[in-house]
């Protein structure tokens, strides 16, 4: 089979360092925390942590670093990122001519954190609880209709169909390995999903040790991990939800990483020679999803009058300060199988009016945005598309709620309009049309408009079994014409990615396939 890859050029440090108060190199630089110790500031609190129900990058920032899996990504000679993976617990792996059995073979010496070894039934008992427990994460896990061990260091996957980014779904968060011991922790059959929310039981560099809900989350380096060993030892997240106490938290060397700052409080920053940004560009998207089987918004052309209502350009400089680029097509720049030949919508009051009047609308019509604080530039965005919609006669009311309330409202299709963002887990459009436009996503697994379109389907799901790419794009690139015709989305822009952080922090690297985690096994501090 294959492999489906990309190859992004999307790593550029920027460390910015300019002038700043007196004092010398240790007090400018290196802040109040240990040299071994990490501290992470969350602009939010997490709700579950556990790899079978976790489907936000911000939960796998704690729980990505506590598991291994078959596979990783790989590191380039030059220390930047790749999109391609490498062995991490298999040392290798074949696939059979008709793509429906994938045999792996495990590397010796893995070990939970309490000194079990890592073998073939701990990875089968792994996947078969992320399907059991059938909550978002299961969808990665779709084709596997049956997993074989024939021995301690051999696990063998059978498929229904193939299915094209197979391997690459084997680094994503729900593909870490859980000690099977887990099930200890078992209530009603819950596969011990309560017990993992809060606690963590893999074989990765870390381990967690406290989970203090609103306050910190606190993981200590395994003792049993078979990698070399991480400079860092302890990695403290704080639960700050004010971007300005983030922000001075930072500068006064109290927080090593913020990951909650918005950008216009960044470009604050910036003379702070103790504080280094951290810029690329990334597949990070914002979209808004329209609920489409909601009226009026069941309505084409009311879906479409919104789309050319909104002020592309004025949001991307107001709200992410000209860091972006507007999402003309569902599949951002840096993916395989884009088709640049699409021009998207922008902004055009009089056909939004002309597409209203068309839709028995042309009085006006009220609706609501929901959106939440889980990224610094929501706040900004949501002002700017109330003001840019209102001016065609769409009056859009703005419900501002905390991310646990979002997500379960969205999930429920419980609203009109929603802010959302969106990045691949493995580098396949596969991860943005078919999560995206697929029926069968409704709510949790991603297609959160709830959009469905049968002859998009039926593209869709062909794409998925083929694994010639050439063909792959043909057929994603048809698609895509005609989902951004029917217009289920709002697609808004995809941004760079900032991440400051203290400059005596060394060793980040940025993975547009693990957006918002940290390789906190390879970092240091000076």
């Amino acid at each position: 089979m294959k492999k489906l890859f990309v190859c992004l050029t999307l790593f550029l440090m920027m460390l910015v360092i300019a002038g700043c108060g007196g004092g010398d190199k240790k007090s400018a630089s290196g802040g109040k925390t240990p040299k071994d110790t990490l501290v992470v500031g969350l602009p939010l609190d997490l709700a579950s942590i556990d790899p079978a129900v976790a489907m936000d990058n911000k939960a796998w920032k704690v729980s990505y670093p506590c598991y291994e899996r078959l596979v990783k990504y790989k590191t380039t000679a030059d220390g930047k990122a790749s999109t391609e993976v490498g062995p991490s617990l298999a040392k290798s792996w074949t696939v059979s001519d008709d793509g429906l059995t994938w045999t792996f073979k495990l590397e010796t010496g893995h070990k939970f954190a309490d000194g079990t070894p890592v073998d073939s039934k701990a990875v089968k008992f792994s996947v078969e609880r992320v399907m059991a427990v059938k909550k978002g994460p299961a969808d990665y896990f779709k084709p596997v209709t049956a997993i074989e061990t024939p021995d301690a260091e051999t696990v063998i996957f059978k498929l229904k169909e193939p299915f094209a980014p197979f391997l690459d779904t084997m680094a994503v968060n729900a593909a870490g390995v859980v000690n099977p011991k887990v099930m200890e922790h078992e209530k009603d059959g819950d596969k011990a999903s309560n017990y993992l929310a809060t606690h963590t039981m893999g074989s990765g560099a870390y381990e967690l040790t406290e989970f203090n809900p609103g306050q910190n989350i606190k993981m200590v380096l395994n003792k049993n991990y078979a990698g070399k060993a991480p400079a860092i030892k302890t990695i403290l997240f704080q639960v700050i939800k004010d971007p300005s106490a983030q922000r001075l938290q930072l500068e006064n060397g109290d927080l090593d990483i913020a990951a909650g700052i918005p950008m216009d409080q960044l470009d604050q920053i910036k003379s702070n020679k103790a504080v280094q940004i951290f810029e690329s560009p990334s597949l990070l998207t914002s979209i808004v999803y329209i609920n489409n089987q909601k009226a009026p918004l069941d309505n084409v052309k009311l879906r479409q009058a919104i789309n050319y209502a909104v002020d592309y350009k004025g949001i991307i400089d107001g709200a992410v300060k000209g860091r972006g680029e507007q999402l003309t097509t569902p599949v951002p720049k840096g993916m395989w199988g884009r088709d640049d030949s699409l021009k998207g919508y922008s902004l055009d009051p009089d056909k939004a009016k002309a597409l209203l009047k068309e839709a028995g609308m042309e009085n006006g019509v009220s609706l609501k945005l929901l959106y939440s604080d889980n990224q610094g530039f929501n706040e900004a965005q949501a002002l700017m598309l109330q003001n840019s919609l209102g001016k065609v006669g769409i009056k859009l009311e703005l419900e501002k709620v905390a991310w646990a309330t979002f997500r379960e409202r969205v999930d429920k299709g419980n609203f009109d309009l929603a802010m959302g963002t969106w990045s691949p887990d493995y580098a396949d459009p596969q991860f943005f049309m078919t999560y995206w436009f697929d029926s069968s996503y409704f709510g949790l697994a991603g297609n959160r408009a709830f959009y469905k379109n049968d002859a998009v389907d039926t593209i869709l799901r062909e794409a998925e079994k083929i694994t010639d790419q050439n063909k792959r794009v043909e057929l994603y690139k048809k698609a895509q014409a005609m989902v951004l015709d029917d217009a289920p989305y709002i697609f808004l822009f995809q941004t760079n990615v900032l991440t400051p952080m203290r400059a005596n922090v060394k060793g980040f690297i940025y993975n547009p396939m693990l957006d918002d985690m940290y390789n906190f096994e390879d970092m240091s501090k000076e």
